[in-house]
């Protein structure tokens, strides 16, 4: 399964068609995709209460729980936001910070596979560093982080429909991402025939 969050608090924004491309891609290669918009998703910020390290579920009450569980049931994550003054949205943020759990119990998105796109108002409108920021996020929970042919990622500027350039990256990293996929499932399958 692939999962895609959107990190920008507008419905139907420039963000939300980008991650709709990429798991569009992958629903054409064969795998089941699952989106969480954060357009209608809750998540309050961390505190840092430490009831997770200590096994405890978050006693925040808002949709992370979920938003938990998904990820964690993922093989591929495609995380998506727009640029807010050089990086992601303080929504997005958010929700990245509240997967600490994850990391403190186990490790349980090590080894998944994540590519991020990022949307700004310009060629160089701080794309780059949004990415970076997301997937130094993957990074933190061991995950398998691909861009797109050549580059970082998925980025694109304002109106994203009208990016064909920008549109290709998104594209190029959600095969990249797939293509990985599938040769760690090949190669998973071909141990369990030994």
């Amino acid at each position: 399964m692939v999962v895609g969050i959107c990190g920008s608090p507008r419905k139907a924004g420039n963000s939300e068609f980008l991650l709709n491309e990429a798991l569009a891609v992958a629903g054409e290669r064969g795998f089941e995709t699952e989106r969480l918009l954060l357009s209608e998703l809750k998540a309050d910020y961390c505190s840092d209460c430490g009831d997770c390290s200590k096994g405890r579920p978050c006693p925040k009450e808002d949709d992370m729980k979920g938003i938990l569980s998904s990820l964690e049931k993922a093989d591929g994550i495609i995380v998506a936001s727009p640029v807010y003054f050089g990086g992601m949205t303080g929504q997005l943020k958010a929700v990245l910070d509240r997967t600490i759990p994850l990391r403190r119990q186990n490790f349980r998105l090590k080894g998944k596979v994540g590519s991020a796109i990022s949307v700004g108002g310009s060629r160089n409108g701080g794309q780059e560093k949004t990415l970076e920021a997301i997937q130094a996020w993957m990074h933190i929970h061991g995950m398998i982080v691909v861009g797109d042919d050549a580059h970082f990622g998925g980025i694109a500027v304002r109106p994203a429909a009208e990016d064909r350039i920008g549109r290709r990256t998104v594209v190029a990293s959600a095969n990249k991402l797939c293509d990985l996929l599938e040769r760690l499932e090949k190669k998973s399958s071909s141990r369990g025939g030994d």
